[in-house]
């Protein structure tokens, strides 16, 4: 694969409801797995988050979930190895359900983070996210 290594997807601070993306890793074209580590630092206030971990195989004209990781009014971190499966997938934009990993993972060759939050967040609320891609 071009480029192994580990690579950030942003530390979002948190604040007004919103929907954010992070710029794109990208060069990373023959990735057979990725390992995600996604941590949620809660300061206060907030309703809901959700982090959905996202790649692409049309250079970024169509963005699908591979891992949605919601959160609400307390830290979390949580990390899991994402590797194609073979099965066919409907790809879905931000509508994967909490907690989930998509049936069909399709790794495309660059990958974001889309963060969707809910209520007014304060005190500090981070969303760190990085990948070790292979």
């Amino acid at each position: 694969m071009d480029n192994p290594g580990i690579y950030s997807l942003g530390d979002i601070g948190v604040t007004a409801a919103d929907t954010f993306t992070s710029e794109p890793i990208t060069g990373l074209a023959g990735v057979s797995e990725i390992d995600v580590q996604l941590r949620f630092a809660y300061g206060s206030g907030g309703t809901t988050i959700k982090a959905f971990v996202q790649s692409t195989l049309d250079q970024g004209t169509t963005w699908f979930d591979l891992w949605c990781m919601a959160g609400a009014t307390a830290s979390k971190t949580r990390a899991r190895r994402l590797k194609p499966d073979g099965v066919e997938q409907t790809p879905t934009d931000g509508a994967l359900a909490d907690d989930t990993v998509a049936t069909g993972i399709v790794l495309g060759d660059r990958f974001r983070l889309k963060l969707v939050s809910t209520g007014t967040y304060a005190g500090n609320t981070l969303l760190s996210a990085r990948i070790h891609a292979r």
